[in-house]
């Protein structure tokens, strides 16, 4: 981890690489730039498959992407646009670095130390060149048909209108990424029917239409009141289990606090993730949560000390154990 003193110095050096680079980032990035957020991009991939021709949708991960991130080739393309040295050298004696491992300093020439205020923007640098302009100005004009890139850091969805491109873009995916030594995923890249006229020809192919999973959410076709495709996004199983898995450890480590804090502090974590996953259709699987936490709160205070089973019928009508109730539609616009 860096110390304060690095840390403020790379938010200043960060500012400035903003500062230039967000007049160079394309449209489809959203990851860590001022006035963008995870909401903006569900909304694009959204509206790409409602009124876009997307057909089909290709998944796939980066393998280990800020573990992996090259630093010749970080500084290639730094230099490209930045002619100062003193950040230059800034920069690569912070790759430098390295980290301590028991004791023992280890250096590395790929990686990003993540953790610190500049590692965001060198990774967005890095994707900006490796994938984000590839895609827009080399790839889209080799395509039939329409194809359009979502990415928010180093999570990306391509959409696609013919399944030739799209099969086509999964293959020429892991020679690009290759030359920039990064690996895709093995197992990891699903191609998928997804679409307003995925469930004609999922049924004509004898195929199920796909989901996918997005930014915490899997995101599953389906139809609205008046029988339109809609995309339907919910907490994905994933996200609920990373959730209350942060949800036991915290009560372990706290199971002797008082009641009271107990409550305000699982209010909080609930508020957090209601503000995030409150989306249309997302409340079933986000009163489902709330139970599981309940559960887990019960099971921590049976846990303290010799004391008399607590009953759930009496807990529900204890003021001292209400946490806060899920929310309706917060994000009604995403």
């Amino acid at each position: 981890m860096p110390t304060a003193e690095d840390r403020l110095l790379q938010r200043a050096v960060a500012r400035i690489l903003e500062a230039i680079y967000e007049a160079d980032f394309l449209d489809v990035s959203y990851g860590y730039r001022p006035g963008r957020n995870p909401h903006q991009a569900l909304r694009r991939l959204r509206e790409h498959a409602l009124k876009g021709r997307v057909n089909y949708v290709l998944k796939a991960d980066i393998h280990g992407f800020f573990d992996h991130l090259n630093h010749a080739w970080l500084m290639k393309m730094l230099r490209l646009r930045i002619g100062d040295s003193v950040i230059l050298r800034l920069i690569e004696k912070w790759l430098r670095a390295g980290a301590m491992v028991n004791g023992v300093i280890v250096r590395t020439e790929e990686g990003v130390f993540q953790g610190g205020p500049i590692s965001p923007v060198l990774a967005n640098i890095y994707l900006h060149y490796v994938l984000d302009l590839w895609f827009e100005r080399v790839f889209v004009r080799q395509c039939q048909g329409q194809a359009r890139l979502v990415r928010f850091a180093d999570d990306y969805v391509t959409c696609f209108q013919y399944r030739g491109d799209a099969e086509r873009f999964g293959a020429t995916l892991k020679e690009r990424v290759g030359k920039f030594h990064l690996t895709i995923a093995d197992g990891k890249t699903q191609l998928m029917v997804f679409g307003r006229f995925a469930d004609e020809r999922a049924t004509h192919r004898g195929e199920r239409p796909g989901r996918f999973d997005f930014l915490g959410f899997t995101h599953v076709g389906g139809r609205d009141r008046q029988g339109r495709f809609a995309v339907i996004r919910i907490p994905s199983m994933r996200s609920c289990r990373r959730f209350l898995m942060r949800v036991k450890v915290w009560l372990r480590n706290y199971l002797h606090a008082k009641r009271l804090d107990q409550q305000k502090h699982l209010s909080v974590m609930l508020r957090g993730f209601y503000e995030y996953f409150s989306l249309a259709h997302s409340q079933p699987k986000l009163k489902w949560v709330r139970h599981e936490v309940e559960l887990q709160w019960l099971r921590a205070l049976r846990h303290r000390g010799q004391r008399a089973r607590l009953r759930w019928d009496v807990l529900q009508n204890s003021p001292w154990f209400a946490l806060p109730p899920v929310p309706r539609t917060i994000h009604a616009t995403v």
